[in-house]
């Protein structure tokens, strides 16, 4: 007996925005999601792998270089600073690639949205800036977040 085939997902649903300032509506073709831009009025259909793949591949280069602020961050977050945490916190920055096969859980999109996290994407797929949440938002996340003065 066959498994029955499991759509993948978009990473970004509702994060992706074209260069007008358009949220990009996702849509399957067969069991692959892809990003819908429009171009005047033709609608492209960009597979999710593409824009996905671009932007955690970023991320992960972001995260790896300042994994001691991101482990500190995310347990200040959590309330905990124990070795157990920080263990179980390095592990999944390593394991980040296989973290992001699994998707972002749709509330930790949601949170992204409202910190003001966009990706912006040309009518190619290709993505042309990142808008990264206010050091405000951020703030409550990461207490004193490198601004030295």
């Amino acid at each position: 007996m066959t498994e029955p085939i499991v759509p993948k997902k978009a990473l970004f649903t509702n994060l992706v925005y074209d260069e007008d300032g358009n949220a990009v509506d996702v849509t399957f073709i067969g069991h692959e999601p892809h990003y819908v831009i429009l171009d005047n009025d033709f609608k492209r259909h960009v597979a999710a792998e593409e824009i996905d793949g671009q932007v955690v591949a970023w991320l992960t280069g972001q995260i790896s270089a300042n994994k001691d602020l991101v482990s500190q961050g995310v347990m200040n977050f959590l309330g905990k600073d124990d070795l157990f945490t920080k263990a179980a916190i390095d592990s999944s920055i390593n394991r980040m690639d296989e973290l992001m096969q699994q998707g972002l859980p749709d509330d930790a999109r949601m949170m992204l949205g409202m910190m003001g996290f966009k990706i912006i994407v040309n009518y190619h797929g290709e993505v042309i800036k990142l808008d990264m949440p206010e050091s405000d938002a951020l703030e409550k996340f990461f207490p004193g977040g490198g601004d030295e003065e």
